[in-house]
């Protein structure tokens, strides 16, 4: 009778050893659950090119963002960029390039849900007179972001357009 007694107090002990373990892995489970949404952030966009063919650039965009997690988020951009010239050839001005964005991305969190990177991938789309083209773009970032102010540097490149620049996106962002 001993050996059944330690048998069962052995089973009940371990039995109450799992139960308090898939306890405890739910209650850590459920704390790491993120409400996942959407986001709406409008930035304003400040570009240096780095080819030489223009000036500088100054745009505004509007980022959709749906949150996969607390760390991945998938994003759709779109806005207005004027790449300006402020070069003379023969005393005319040459002309200043204006296009539409149209990117879609992944947005991936990786230091204290703040300090993200960005991969985005789409159109541009010409709208400046004589220059009505459609372009490939890219656009790989850094940033930070909390709960209502997105800051990020981007490189976006336009190999149609024959330029690139180096971006500052200064935005206000909040929860639909």
């Amino acid at each position: 009778m001993k050996i059944t007694t330690k048998i069962n107090t052995v089973a009940i002990a371990v039995c109450a050893l799992f139960i308090t373990s898939s306890t405890q892995a739910q209650t850590a489970t459920e704390a790491r659950n993120y409400d996942q949404g959407f986001r709406l952030g409008v930035g304003l966009n400040g570009g240096v090119p780095t080819d030489g063919d223009y000036n500088w650039a100054l745009g505004g965009d509007v980022r959709l963002q749906y949150d996969l997690s607390k760390k991945t988020s998938l994003t759709l951009t779109t806005g207005y960029t004027n790449l300006f010239n402020n070069d003379k050839v023969d005393g005319v001005k040459v002309k200043d390039l204006g296009f539409i964005p149209a990117k879609a991305g992944f947005k991936a969190f990786v230091w204290e849900d703040s300090f993200y990177l960005l991969g985005e991938v789409g159109a541009g789309f010409g709208v400046t007179e004589g220059n009505n083209k459609t372009t490939f773009l890219w656009a790989p970032g850094i940033g930070y972001a909390n709960k209502y102010v997105d800051v990020s540097v981007r490189y976006e490149d336009l190999p149609d357009f024959h330029t690139n620049q180096v971006a500052l996106r200064l935005a206000y962002g909040f929860k639909l």
